[in-house]
């Protein structure tokens, strides 16, 4: 007989379990894609500047500070530092559940019942030892401890553990690519204020060109050789060129200002080292093949870390269609009178019970959350590969744009020294009254605009080395 209800126990178990299972509905799991080409642009070379930490990629030493100086300060990478340790304590919560679970407890209390009812008869008929009747009202006093544990049968508990770990890493990485955007960002913005001192200092030695052939011009009208009106429009270009030197100016205040801002502290001025915007740029860096972006790159390691916490999810989610399995127990001493917990075993009380739970009915919410943890693993997927061919795009174009610009700064050069020679050319036609005022007007705006392209190509080109660096992965290390 007692062998017919252990089967009977065993068959109503499995059979509870093949119905939940049953039940589950199927879903096509992706797996994640690298498709990603052997090299760029037939470039065989596995080294890459990404192996670099910042400190030896920047040779500036001002720019070296800023940096140190972000990295302690900046106040968004501060707030990004708190969201990881509070991931990181969710790691400990998680690994708390799938172990037992023990509270002490320790309570009292008073109770008066009514002398007509079943217990207050009996508290009134019971003699605790002769002569000593049941005192009323009647205290209750209780110590001892429980403890509750869910056996982890179907891993859920630690596949949810896993799967916080997994999003603890996805935040470290996460840490690690704002780092990399810090860096890039103030080396960028740093190289964006040479190229503003640049175009001052230029605006500036213009400006004293102009005044110098407008006295000139004085001295022509003076002597006949020319009119007021040359000398009203050289006057106006003076001014019109002063007016561009203050913009420049603001645009100077402001940018030290954003570097400020990133760094982290009040408006001041920036100490910068302004031959290092004279430095030539190298016509070619060492940018390694498509593959190393997968390890280099903060971006896709966090979106490869998400795209396993979501396949653990999708377990978690799974387990909830099977039984739980839990344990509780409990010890401990209960009396009316603490001197009676001395007194053994009528004082002793104890417990131990086992459950087994299954969802039978209501299970489209569990079914609905599961198909949910399914539909955000698809979406990890392609975002895993979108994060990827995002990475192989960026470099791509970085190391594409940086043979263009360096052929583009060739060619700016060499129109410099064209224009530099139609002043020359314009000035001695106009002293002999072979061209007039507005020929050489001419010729100084197209000298100034072509300088001013040169140092934003320049600007670009710094500009590029630093993306070029970034896209790659570097700046984090």
């Amino acid at each position: 007989m007692k062998k017919n209800k252990k089967y009977i126990r065993t068959i109503l178990v499995l059979g509870v379990i093949l119905i939940n299972s049953c039940g589950i509905p199927k879903v096509n799991t992706l797996t994640k894609k690298n498709s990603l080409p052997e090299s760029f642009f037939k470039n065989k070379d596995s080294i890459t500047i990404a192996d670099l930490s910042w400190q030896e990629f920047f040779k500036d030493k001002q720019l070296i500070a800023l940096i140190d100086s972000a990295l302690i300060h900046n106040q968004e990478l501060k707030i990004f530092e708190q969201e990881v340790n509070r991931v990181r304590n969710e790691i400990q919560a998680k690994k708390g559940e799938y172990l037992p679970q023990l509270d002490l407890e320790l309570g009292g209390g008073v109770e008066k019942v009514g002398r007509y009812t079943s217990q207050g008869a009996n508290d009134a008929n019971t003699e605790i030892s002769p002569g000593e009747e049941m005192p009323e009202p009647l205290s209750d006093l209780k110590i001892g401890g429980t403890a509750s544990w869910e056996i982890d049968i179907w891993r859920k508990l630690r596949n949810a553990r896993d799967a916080t770990i997994n999003r603890y890493m996805c935040s470290i990485e996460g840490q690690k690519f704002m780092t990399t955007n810090l860096v890039a960002e103030i080396a960028s913005a740093y190289y964006k204020l040479l190229e503003l001192d640049n175009k001052l200092a230029l605006i500036n030695e213009y400006v004293d060109v102009q005044n110098n052939f407008l006295k000139a011009v004085r001295i022509q009208k003076q002597a006949g050789d020319a009119t007021e009106l040359a000398v009203k429009k050289f006057e106006a270009e003076v001014l019109n060129t002063k007016g561009e030197a203050y913009l420049i100016k603001q645009a100077i205040f402001e940018q030290e200002n954003k570097i400020n801002y990133l760094v982290g502290r009040v408006p001041q001025k920036i100490d910068r080292n302004k031959n290092s915007f004279d430095q030539k740029t190298p016509d070619s860096v060492q940018f390694g093949i498509p593959s190393q972006l997968l390890t280099n790159r903060p971006d896709i390691r966090q979106a490869e870390y998400k795209l396993m916490a979501n396949k653990l999810d999708v377990k978690v989610a799974r387990a909830a269609f099977y039984p739980s399995i839990g344990i509780q127990a409990g010890f401990g001493l209960q009396a009316f009178n603490a001197k009676y917990f001395v007194q053994s075993p009528e004082s002793i009380i104890y417990g131990l019970a086992g459950e087994l739970v299954a969802p039978v009915i209501n299970r489209k919410a569990i079914k609905a959350h599961y198909l949910n943890a399914n539909s955000r693993q698809e979406q990890a997927i392609y975002e895993y590969e979108q994060v990827v061919l995002n990475a192989f795009i960026e470099t791509a174009n970085q190391i594409s744009k940086m043979n263009n610009l360096n052929q583009g700064f060739k060619l700016k050069l060499k129109e410099v020294e064209v224009l530099n020679e139609s002043i020359i050319i314009a000035n001695k036609l106009f002293s002999s009254a072979k061209a007039d005022y507005m020929e050489v007007l001419i010729a100084q705006r197209d000298v100034l605009a072509v300088q001013l392209e040169l140092i934003e190509i320049k600007k670009e080109q710094f500009e590029n080395l630093i993306e070029l660096y970034r896209t790659l992965g570097g700046g984090w290390q």
